[in-house]
Formats: structure tokens, sequence, C-alpha cells
């Protein structure tokens, strides 16, 4: 039997996730975090991306965060997400539509704080977007 890490993803929303794992991955402010069962205790933030859970079959689950925070302890994972949404349960349109009115808002916005927000808003909706087409490709379809 493989080596599995108890993980937890929880947001404001509730716990989305809670289950053994054979690797996790997560989007560091530094870059990608690869955690494996054993991993040395470790506590980051996280930018807006794709949580994937790799269970002891290999198969993967997507969960798309909007930011948050990435804790390790010895026997479990806890991602504490602003927003955590299952990769199938995003809706592409309204995340495409989002990433358009950000764009817009960049384009056209003056005041920092005003394109500060619309940068934060573009990179959630970019990063929901590549949720779901890392999924598709995951599952073989366009």
């Amino acid at each position: 039997m493989a080596m599995t890490v108890h993980v937890d993803i929880v947001s404001a929303e509730g716990a989305i996730h809670s289950g053994s794992a054979a690797m996790i991955y997560a989007p560091g402010e530094m870059g990608e975090l690869g955690i494996a069962p054993r991993h040395s205790p470790l506590v980051t933030r996280l930018k807006p991306g794709d949580v994937r859970i790799e269970d002891s079959n290999g198969e993967m689950q997507h969960y798309y965060v909007s930011g948050g925070l990435l804790e390790v302890q010895p026997n479990v994972v806890t991602v504490l997400a602003d927003t955590a949404i299952r990769a199938e349960n995003i809706d592409e349109a309204k995340a495409i539509e989002a990433k358009r009115r950000a764009e817009d808002a960049l384009a056209g916005q003056t005041a920092q704080f005003e394109y500060a927000r619309a940068q934060v808003e573009l990179a959630e909706a970019i990063a929901q977007l590549r949720a779901i087409e890392k999924l598709r490709k995951m599952r073989g379809t366009s």
C-alpha cells in the first residue's frame, strides 16, 4: 500500500475536500509546490490557481483556489482558501466574462486601487480558466 497523507481543503463557505492523498500540488506564491507524505512542516501563502490531489490509485482531483494558506504537518496537509471550487464546478462562461471585465478595467483605470483590484480579478479569472483546461486535458476532452 502506498504512503498517504490526509488532506483538507476548506474555505469561508465550508469544507470542500477531506481525504487521503499520495501527492498534493499547489500554487505557492514562489512557485508550484509538490507535497508528498512525510514532507517537512511548512506554512506558505497560495496564489490563485489549481490545487491537485493525487490519490493512491494515481487519479487526480482538481480544485480552484483564489488564494489562501497551505499548512503542512507530518500527517496532515491543510489548504485554507479564500474561495475553493471543484474544477468541474467552475462556470466557464462566468470566468471568461470576469476575465473580459478585468481586462477592460485594466485598460481604462487610472486610480492605483482600481488598477490593483482589476489585476487581482484578472489573475483569478485566468486561474479558473487554467483549472478548466487542465481538467479537460486530464479527461482528454476539448
